[in-house]
């Protein structure tokens, strides 16, 4: 559920958009005849609105997605602040962090739109690999290909709500601001600190 303040709320969404074709992985929630259920799953954004995903045939919430509501959730960097880095040591602890929900319908996809999203999956994510020659889906036997695809579903979530909370300590000072910066780049979390010094106003 997002954070409830409006100051954790940002507007820019080729910036969310961005947020979650960089992570590409999360979760997805959904409600089935046995209750709630998640699935853990790299997300393939399509560019114009839709998220992509497979899961594996016997996963619990194959069977009931197509045509129903789902939430996707995708956390981007996080980090404990410690009230030891304010000047103020009354403050208390909290946790910032990024995290970005995405609401909409789901439809199945057929076998060949399933095929253009694993191959489109791997090849971007093998051009981030930084030794050796990308691997390549033509490198699968064509009886393992069948195989397995056969025992994964292809999925794509019309996105029709988007949800985020950016929370970056906006609700203090610039120069405490930077304290906790500091603070969790020396703990070890430069990612949230880097973001913490570019998207907070």
């Amino acid at each position: 559920m997002m954070h409830p303040s409006p100051i954790y709320r940002h507007q820019d969404r080729a910036l969310l958009e961005m947020l979650v074709d960089e992570v590409g992985f999360g979760m997805l929630f959904a409600q089935t005849p046995d209750g709630p259920r998640v699935a853990h799953v790299p997300f393939l954004w399509t560019g114009d609105g839709a998220l992509q995903f497979h899961l594996a045939r016997g996963n619990a919430l194959t069977k009931h997605l197509d045509g129903a509501t789902a939430l996707a959730v995708i956390n981007g960097p996080d980090g404990y602040i410690s009230p030891r880095w304010y000047a103020d040591q009354t403050q208390v602890p909290t946790w910032n962090y990024v995290a970005v929900e995405l609401e909409g319908r789901v439809r199945r996809m057929d076998s060949d739109g399933l095929l253009g999203q694993i191959t489109a999956l791997s090849d971007k994510h093998e051009a981030q690999v930084s030794e050796g020659k990308p691997w390549t889906m033509d490198k699968l036997p064509e009886e393992k290909l069948r195989a397995m695809l056969s025992a994964i579903v292809g999925f794509e979530l019309e996105v029709q709500g988007w949800r985020e909370t950016i929370k970056l300590s906006q609700n203090k000072s610039l120069d405490e601001r930077e304290r906790l910066a500091a603070g969790l780049e020396a703990e070890g979390s430069p990612a949230i600190a880097q973001l913490m010094r570019t998207l907070a106003p």
